[in-house]
């Protein structure tokens, strides 16, 4: 009895220091991603700019769409991607000075604020929205 506890304790311990560093990864990957860059802004806060200076532009149409793609991303990291992907489409009609987010922005900004490996996720519900990707592969192959 004395054996089978020494080893619950044992696991319980290798279990408790597993869990922090995957938290405290996380928690420096975010606090990487506040830190003021050069221009004296952040990552965080360039997102939240563009997305401040274009939200009379979302409509429920766009933020649906937006919802839909980010379906295969589990719910944990869900508002994170949504947050990140909806920064890179506001840059785009920023930078572009356009009047409204189109279909092309959404999926030129879901393929840029993503990394290359979810990119058939996004492909795959292209198809399956019937929306054609060919103008969108230099963007697939080109993107990291």
């Amino acid at each position: 009895m004395e054996n089978l506890f020494m080893w619950f304790i044992i696991f319980w311990t290798i279990f408790l220091i597993t869990v922090m560093f995957i938290g405290g990864y996380f928690m420096f990957r975010k606090f990487l991603k506040r830190l003021p860059k050069d221009d004296g802004k952040s990552i965080l806060d360039w997102q939240e700019f563009y997305i401040n200076e274009t939200i009379e532009l979302w409509h429920d149409e766009q933020k649906n769409l937006l919802n839909e793609l980010v379906e295969p991303v589990p719910d944990l990291f869900r508002d994170v991607a949504k947050g990140k992907i909806a920064g890179k489409i506001s840059e785009l009609v920023y930078k572009e000075k356009a009047n409204e987010i189109t279909l092309d922005y959404i999926i030129r900004g879901y393929i840029i604020a993503t990394p290359k490996r979810d990119h058939k996720f996004l492909k795959k519900k292209l198809t399956e929205l019937d929306i054609d990707i060919k103008p969108y592969q230099p963007l697939f192959e080109q993107s990291s």
